[in-house]
């Protein structure tokens, strides 16, 4: 399908791309800023700055952990997403993907982890060169803290973790405009 211009969007070698500024901008509006170590959602891990689970020597963010300034946070958000870009390339060998898709897979990767990335159906659609199932999959991941965050409790949205559910949404819309 292309896109409102009638241009198909440009897919290049996953090797070739680096995540976007308006992507990172992105992180980190979505993310929001802590100077304290924070639990975000029930069930989560500490975190600080813009969602930094850790530090960049591997550490993990702990509750006692000092303050830390906006600067800071944008330092270590921007080292961390450094690090888990290379291992998020090294993990489509061959795979070619629009600007916007590498983003936002990205951004799912920064969220829950290379480790999920890695045993994505996302990932398995995407080597095998189905890149409409692969923006399906995204749906698959609406649980935190073994909660499903897209289910309503009485009408209303889950209090609990609405937002990760929201921002599978959106990833998807994302995706799919770029098919």
């Amino acid at each position: 399908m292309a896109t409102s211009t009638g241009i198909r969007p440009l897919r290049v070698a996953v090797a070739g791309l680096t995540l976007s500024a308006v992507a990172f901008a992105g992180w980190i509006s979505h993310e929001g800023f802590s100077a304290q170590p924070v639990i975000p959602t029930v069930g989560d891990v500490p975190t600080i700055g813009h969602g930094s689970t850790r530090y960049e020597d591997g550490t993990p963010v702990r509750m006692g952990d000092a303050p830390i300034t906006r600067q800071r946070a944008a330092e270590l958000a921007r080292n961390l997403h450094r690090e888990e870009e290379k291992r998020f390339a090294a993990s489509l060998p061959g795979v070619r993907l629009t600007q916007g898709e590498y983003d936002l897979y990205l951004d799912f990767t920064g969220q829950y982890g290379i480790g999920t990335w890695q045993r994505s159906t996302m990932r398995r659609e995407l080597l095998a060169g189905r890149y409409r199932p692969a923006c399906d999959a995204l749906l698959l991941y609406r649980r935190a803290a073994g909660y499903d965050c897209a289910t309503r409790i009485n009408g209303a949205p889950n209090t609990r973790c609405w937002g990760v559910w929201q921002r599978q949404l959106g990833r998807h819309a994302q995706c799919l405009a770029e098919q």
